[in-house]
């Protein structure tokens, strides 16, 4: 797309090393919107040297650096992903395609390791387990909660995201359920990522992320229960497998 109508959201804390290789892939009109969460690398001045949109959010925390984002961004469709070259953004366009064309209100990137290194064990199992999980609560057959994801922008702030921790990308897949989303998923490289990750990459991390989204799924469980919720279904695309593919219907079955 040209025109600058996909704004990449980027969540950044100490990212200096990886921004030049994340937002020098970025695809031609695509415009990378860094949101420093409080960086002392220089991260901020990196990304403003590379042409990039800075903006600076205080409040520390994953959630609020994507909140801060999306009302940064102007475009028509909002994409996010890691800025620690753990993954290619130019494997965005095949996502927000499947959005533009109205295939599906959410598309999603099921991280597919390219080496051995590239996702920690610990990390791994957490996100194999809140999948379940998740699945269970939505009918969603998702595999992954992966970060990299596409949107269109008037879509995801009618959906009005409260957490501000690291709860926020399971929030996002909940209120798209209640929504009644269609949301696909499909395959995308995952590398060794530059530098340590704040998140995922400890042990402390992954428990954290693991709290706040356990935390999110008893709430939405315990709020379904008197609410009548739109069937959501899950559309295979190219890079699916057929174990991603289904309805909430069929999930709910199952």
């Amino acid at each position: 797309m040209v025109g600058m109508k996909v704004d990449v959201i980027l969540p950044c804390l100490d990212e200096a090393d990886a921004l030049p290789t994340v937002i020098g892939r970025l695809p031609q009109g695509y415009r990378a919107i860094v949101v420093d969460n409080g960086s002392t690398d220089g991260s901020a001045d990196v990304a403003r040297a590379l042409g990039a949109l800075v903006v600076t959010e205080p409040r520390r925390g994953f959630g609020s650096a994507c909140d801060a984002g999306v009302q940064a961004a102007t475009a028509d469709f909002i994409a996010f992903c890691d800025a620690d070259a753990s993954m290619d953004p130019a494997e965005l366009p095949p996502l927000v395609d499947r959005v533009a064309s109205g295939r599906v209100d959410l598309a999603l990137g099921r991280r597919i390791p390219t080496s051995r290194g590239a996702w920690a064990p610990h990390a791994r199992f957490a996100n194999r387990v809140l999948a379940v999980l998740m699945r269970r609560a939505t009918g969603y057959r998702l595999r992954d909660l992966g970060p990299m994801r596409v949107m269109r922008r008037e879509d995801l702030l009618a959906l009005d995201l409260r957490d501000r921790r690291s709860g926020y990308p399971l929030e996002m897949v909940l209120a798209a359920h209640a929504a009644g989303w269609l949301v696909d998923e499909s395959d995308i490289g995952y590398a060794q990522r530059v530098g340590d990750s704040k998140v995922t990459g400890t042990l402390r991390g992954t428990v954290n992320a693991v709290r706040d989204m356990s935390r999110l799924l008893r709430a939405y469980r315990r709020e379904a229960r008197g609410r009548v919720v739109a069937p959501g279904r899950l559309r295979q695309t190219a890079g699916s497998t057929p174990e991603a593919v289904g309805s909430a219907s069929e999930g709910a079955r199952s």
